[in-house]
C-alpha cells in the first residue's frame, strides 16, 4: 500500500518495492512529479520497475539515494513551453525522460492521456492565445499538407491608415508550445490518432542528424529518440540553444547515475559528463 503525504510519497516494504523519501526543500514538485503522485494516489497496488536499481528512492530524481542528482538539476529559462501528454504508466518509470525536461524548462505542463477523456487544463492551455503549440511526430505519418520543418514565422498586423507596408511593427509572436506524446511508439501511434483536439495544430517533423544516445530502453530503431531529446531538438528549432544544450548534457549524467546505480558503482562527478554540464549552468 502507499499514500501520498505534501512532498513525499511512502510505500510500504517488501519484496522488490522501492520507497520515495522526502524531496529537498530547494526543488519543489513540479509538473511531471505532480502528474506522478496523482497517478499512485489511484493505484491500488505498488508499482514495481523492472530492471531498475532498487531501494530508497529520492523523489526529486527517482534515483536511490547514493547516487540522487537534484544537486546537479539546471534550470533554464525558456520563452518556450513544453506540453508533455504522458501514457498511463509512464509517469512512474524510473527510466522516463519527461522528467527531465521538467526539471529543466520551468514551463513545463504534463496531463495524462486517456482515449475517452480530455483534461480541461489541457484544452484551456491549447486554446491560450499566448501560445503557438505545435505537435511534434514524424511526418511520413502525417498528411503532407499539416507537416512543417520549421516554426511558424511572425506575423505583421494589418496595415495601418497611411502607413506604409515597410513602417509596420511586428507583432510579438506567440510562444511555441510543443506537445510531445510521452509513450512507447505503438502507444504514441495510438495518442496521435485517438485526440481529435491535437487535429488543428501543425506537425511538427524532426530529422535528427544524430542517433539516439538514450540507454535505458532498448528501441527497435537507432532513428527513435526518448523524449527528453525530442525536446532538445525542439529547443534548439526555437533559438533556446543553452537550454537545448542544457538539456543533452542533463540526460547523459542522469543516465550514467541511472546505470551506476544498477551496476552498484560509484559516479564518477569529475569525469566528463558532469563537468560539461557544470560548464552549461548559468550563474547563480
Amino acid at each position: 500500500m502507499h499514500s501520498f503525504r505534501r512532498g513525499m510519497l511512502i510505500i510500504s516494504n517488501g519484496p522488490g518495492i522501492d520507497v520515495d523519501v522526502p524531496m529537498t526543500k530547494n526543488h519543489l514538485p513540479h509538473a511531471v512529479s505532480r502528474l506522478r503522485s496523482s497517478r499512485l494516489e489511484r493505484s491500488t497496488r505498488p508499482f514495481l520497475a523492472r530492471g531498475g536499481p532498487h531501494g530508497e528512492r529520492c523523489a526529486g530524481c527517482r534515483l536511490i539515494l547514493s547516487h540522487c542528482l537534484c544537486a546537479l538539476r539546471p534550470v533554464v529559462p525558456t520563452r518556450a513551453g513544453v506540453c508533455l501528454i504522458m501514457a498511463e504508466h509512464e509517469t512512474l518509470k524510473p527510466s522516463n525522460t519527461g522528467w527531465l525536461i521538467a526539471d529543466v524548462v520551468p514551463d513545463t505542463m504534463a496531463f495524462g492521456w486517456a482515449r475517452t477523456e480530455v483534461a480541461p487544463a489541457l484544452l484551456a492551455l491549447l486554446a491560450d492565445q499566448e501560445w503557438q503549440p505545435y505537435v511534434v511526430f514524424p511526418g511520413e505519418f502525417v498528411a503532407p499538407e499539416r507537416v512543417i520543418t520549421q516554426l511558424l514565422p511572425a506575423h505583421h498586423p494589418a496595415d495601418a491608415p497611411g502607413q506604409p507596408p515597410d513602417a509596420r511593427p511586428v507583432t510579438a509572436s506567440k510562444r511555441p508550445l510543443f506537445i510531445l506524446l510521452d509513450a512507447t511508439w505503438p502507444e504514441a501511434r495510438k495518442i496521435f490518432k485517438k485526440s481529435p483536439y491535437l487535429n488543428q495544430f501543425p506537425v511538427l517533423s524532426l530529422a535528427p542528424e544524430q542517433l539516439s544516445r538514450y540507454r535505458l530502453r532498448r528501441s527497435r530503431r537507432d532513428d527513435h529518440l526518448c523524449t527528453s531529446e525530442v525536446a532538445a531538438l525542439c529547443l534548439g528549432l526555437a533559438g533556446e540553444t543553452l537550454a537545448a544544450q542544457t538539456l543533452e548534457a542533463y540526460l547523459d549524467v542522469f543516465t550514467e547515475h541511472y546505470l551506476c546505480a544498477k551496476q552498484q558503482l560509484k559516479v564518477d562527478s569529475e569525469d566528463a559528463l558532469h563537468q560539461r554540464l557544470r560548464a552549461l549552468r548559468l550563474p547563480a
